[in-house]
Formats: C-alpha cells, structure tokens, sequence
C-alpha cells in the first residue's frame, strides 16, 4: 500500500510520520507525476485558499479528481476537508469539489479559539475510548448530501464524515500520538 501526503503547504510532515507508523509506505506528493500508483492521498491542514492555489497551478486539481474516479482513497483535514467537498459557504477558492457537502471555514472561531474535545466514534473502534480531537481554525460539515455519513459531531456539528472512498476531519490527529483515524483511512484504502 502506497499513499501520499500533498506536501506544498500545512501539516503534511505529521501526516507522514503517522501514516508511516501504521506500517504504510508514505510519499510527499508535490507534482502531478507523484501521484501514480497511489492507493491513497491525504490532504493535509494548513490554509485552504493557498493550498487551493498552488494545486491549480501545479495541474494537481485535475488530476487528483482523475485519481480519485480510478479508485484512490482520499483522506482531507481542516483544510483537505474544505477543499474536498463541493461548496465552501462563502468562498469561490479552487476546490476538488469531490465531497458532497457544504462547509463553513473557521466555523468554530479564530486561532485564539482553538480548543481539544474528546469525541466517541465507534466506527473506528473508539466506542470505549474517545479519540482526543485537535481543533485549529476549524470547519464544520453545515449541510451534507445523503451518500455522507456523519461519523462524530462536536456540539451537533459533523467533524467526521465519510463518503465512499473518502474520510474527512476538521481537526488534526496527525498532532496527537493516537493512530485509529489514520488506521481507519489505511483500512478504508484496502476496501
């Protein structure tokens, strides 16, 4: 199994080092050549207008949502959730637009903000012990489609979500040493 971590901006070193420890064979993903024989992508944090950006002009938009109707599995974070899914409430920033569901950016507030929330998601096997779920500028799911479903919600706002071949988060466990969404995401490769 061979996934990679879009590597132009945000969180994707975190990402590698997880991914790595739960055995994968993990590559940094800069150009649109990377992303040949991949099983799986994650698409990190950071900010999504930026990252948005530079996909669009290293050609990866196009060829990521090729990839994916071939089968590859797609793992988005904060910001990979914003530009997964097909509308970002007040934004026209570049977007894979493979999600179907609406998101609203930085829904839970500014930096100062941030905050931790123990969340129970028994899908992952996290039913006994609640995955611990790092929230930086974080979206939410506001509306989404019925092929989605809601995995985990933070006060009746969806932060884990799946869609086929696709996982989204809008906090960060690449920043905590729990590894089950990452196994999960490894899990959902092989399906």
């Amino acid at each position: 199994m061979k996934i990679g971590v879009l590597a132009l901006q945000g969180a994707f070193r975190e990402h590698k080092q997880m991914l790595e420890r739960c055995g994968a064979k993990v590559c940094e993903v800069r150009k649109t050549e990377e992303l040949e024989g991949l099983d799986g992508l994650v698409l990190p944090g950071g900010e999504s207008t930026t990252i948005g950006k530079l996909m669009v002009k290293f050609g990866l938009l196009e060829k990521i949502q090729e990839r994916y109707a071939e089968g590859m599995a797609i793992y988005g974070t904060c910001a990979g959730m914003i530009l997964l899914c097909r509308d970002i409430i007040g934004s026209d920033q570049p977007r894979l637009g493979l999600f179907g569901a609406r998101v609203r950016r930085n829904a839970f507030g500014r930096q100062r903000e941030s905050f931790e929330a123990d969340l129970f998601v028994p899908e992952m096997e996290a039913g006994e012990k609640p995955i611990r779920a790092v929230f930086i500028r974080a979206p939410y799911l506001e509306k989404v489609g019925p092929d989605v479903q809601v995995l985990a919600e933070v006060n009746g706002k969806a932060v884990i979500a799946r869609q086929g071949k696709i996982l989204t988060t809008s906090f960060h466990p690449e920043l905590t040493n729990d590894d089950r969404i990452h196994q999960y995401f490894l899990k959902m490769v092989t399906e």
